[in-house]
């Protein structure tokens, strides 16, 4: 049976990453619970070629390797974000975040000029030796989520059995829910059976 989507309802990237783990009707979805699902859900992330992903495809024991160490730094970014949600990030966080800049120095990325339509252009690529080469993409997403996004502004979802994550960027930052459609729907007919049964 092919896994359904991954969700992306966290409005940004590196959210998304802790979503990657959920429990959206009932049953706990772990996107990630293998090499393969790490490649499927790189892939829908859009963080790595496809034609990147065919080639690491054949290095399977490896794969689920890595797809533990994503669900290992996944674990260790959720905590950081709890702990920091709602407030602002100060630099008195940079020691906790250690794990990350560490795994943000194994990155080998390089810059080369290529054509494009109107003459020449100067492009970021990135070498993809190993299954481990799938990591950077995620930690860069994380890294850039730290420096340029307010944890004021990130949220759990206050369905009472969802874990979901999110930044809220409605005006007012009044967004209670992962999504209408999952949580906020379902808070809306408990919120109408109550009133029902008041009467």
């Amino acid at each position: 049976m092919q896994p359904s989507p991954a969700m992306f309802i966290g409005d940004a990237l590196a959210m998304d990453f802790l979503n990657s783990v959920a429990t959206p009707i009932d049953t706990p979805v772990d996107w990630l619970d293998d090499g393969e699902g790490l490649l499927r859900w790189l892939e829908q992330a859009g963080l790595v070629p496809a034609e990147t992903l065919q080639g690491i495809r054949t290095h399977p024991g490896e794969l689920d390797a890595m797809a533990d160490q994503a669900r290992q730094l996944r674990e260790w970014f959720r905590g950081f974000v709890r702990e920091h949600k709602g407030q602002t990030l100060s630099a008195d966080a940079l020691l906790a975040l250690e794990p990350l800049n560490r795994l943000l120095e194994r990155d080998e990325r390089f810059s080369r000029i290529v054509a494009d339509s109107g003459g020449l252009e100067l492009k970021t690529k990135r070498r993809w030796r190993s299954p481990e080469a799938l990591l950077s993409p995620v930690a860069e997403t994380l890294a850039t989520f730290v420096c340029e996004e307010s944890f004021a502004d990130v949220k759990a979802c206050e369905g009472p059995a969802c874990t979901l994550l999110f930044v809220d960027r409605t005006r007012g930052r009044k967004r209670r829910w992962c999504s209408m459609a999952l949580c906020g729907n379902r808070a809306k007919q408990a919120a109408h059976r109550q009133r029902l049964k008041a009467r």
